[in-house]
């Protein structure tokens, strides 16, 4: 395969909306306007063959630092195989403002980016419930499953455990995919938004981001709603960074991502206390972390598989909270927990943790949606189960609002 790499207006002459450019069926990583998008498939590759792979295509490239990736997620379980798509076309948006087209030689870029029609509107009828491909875990389960990981810690078997649960929606027509991620970009702009082969969410969470040889994380842990009130909604920020549980369940996460990134880095620095990280729906701790990578350093999917799943959606010790999940959640979590992202053929990329998401069946008839929370001693299983419904809001508004 050749690839050949130009500036975007050079191409097409005109600036695309990436969620345009992916549409419902094929492939977006944004945030904030920045990131990829991609149509077609050119190649599936296994992900940890995946910068070998892209290393190898032939490129005829005029735009700096910019060489073919791939696209693509693993799943929560450690280890799990993950595939990555080499879309046919991909336009690149920088935080630089350089905007880019790669694509391969046996495709024509402008026809491939050609606007696709929209589908008439329509009306469906949506259910939130046990029908469906997914049943449904029922609360009580949930609430039992947060009850026996919060035993766990109190016994000192674990000092965290994220418990999940897991809700499903079908509707009568196909969902509309694009739709959706417009309603996405419209609420949760600054989150990293994308879709994978009907893998759709708005992660506020940056699991690892590699830029040369910079490397970031932005762990989250703790969480509080959002009312829509700036003076109440700034009471609960006070109230979670007061929390000595939500402090606990944040310092577990942060020690663990520090820990695993120190022995690659030359230096690693970190905010002192955690800061409010504030989407449409809810509030979370969080702590920014960057550093510098010795050289020779490893790829992002190297930091990846070394990271996920995170402390802030399995828990600690690693092992014993990932038997625990497995004894009492009741479902498989999917992709859900894993992570999601991009790499190139230098191993840079960005990768966020796969949350705040759904996953749409082949027909787009029904969605599978999943949100957890961290379990620590002081837990209260009604208090996790209001912070699940928060979580849930931010897919549940974009797949069923008109």
């Amino acid at each position: 395969m050749r690839a050949i790499t130009r500036p975007l207006a050079d191409v097409i002459g005109s600036d695309p909306d990436l969620n345009d450019v992916a549409c419902g069926d094929g492939y977006l990583f944004v945030r904030d306007g920045v990131g990829v998008a991609g149509r077609g498939v050119a190649q599936r590759v296994k992900i940890d063959d995946a910068v070998g792979v892209l290393a190898a295509i032939e490129h005829d490239g005029t735009v700096e630092g910019v060489t073919p990736l791939a696209l693509g997620s693993i799943p929560f379980v450690p280890g799990a195989s993950g595939e990555l798509i080499i879309p046919q076309v991909t336009v690149g948006k920088g935080r630089d403002g350089l905007d880019w087209v790669t694509w391969f030689d046996d495709v024509d870029p402008t026809a491939a980016l050609a606007p696709i029609s929209e589908p008439v509107p329509f009306t469906a009828n949506y259910t939130i419930g046990s029908s469906g491909p997914a049943p449904t875990q029922s609360t009580e389960k949930y609430l039992d499953a947060v009850t026996a990981a919060r035993d766990a810690v109190r016994a000192g078997v674990l000092t965290k455990a994220v418990i999940a649960r897991l809700i499903t929606v079908t509707a009568d027509v196909p969902m509309d995919i694009h739709a959706i991620l417009q309603r996405l970009k419209a609420s949760f702009g600054s989150c990293y938004r994308y879709s994978i082969d009907g893998f759709v969410g708005a992660s506020p969470e940056l699991l690892i981001e590699i830029a040369d040889a910079t490397v970031r994380s932005h762990p989250l842990a703790g969480t509080t709603r959002r009312t829509g009130d700036v003076s109440n909604d700034r009471a609960l920020a006070a109230e979670l960074q007061a929390s000595a549980k939500n402090q606990i369940e944040h310092r577990i996460v942060i020690d663990v991502v520090h820990d695993t990134l120190l022995p690659w880095a030359s230096y690693l620095d970190w905010e002192p206390e955690p800061s409010i990280v504030s989407v449409a729906n809810v509030q979370h701790l969080g702590t920014r972390m960057e550093g510098r990578l010795s050289q020779p350093g490893p790829s992002v999917i190297e930091l990846v598989r070394s990271l996920s799943p995170t402390p802030a959606l399995g828990g600690h010790p690693s092992a014993a909270a990932l038997d625990l999940i497995s004894d009492v959640e009741g479902f498989e979590r999917g992709r859900y927990g894993g992570a999601v992202g991009w790499v190139d053929s230098a191993g840079n990329g960005t990768w966020a943790v796969a949350i705040r998401c759904a996953e749409f069946s082949a027909d787009r008839k029904s969605a599978r949606l999943v949100a957890g929370g961290g379990i620590v001693a002081d837990s209260e299983p009604l208090a996790e189960l209001a912070e699940t419904q928060a979580k849930f809001q931010a897919m549940l508004s974009a797949i069923v609002r008109p």
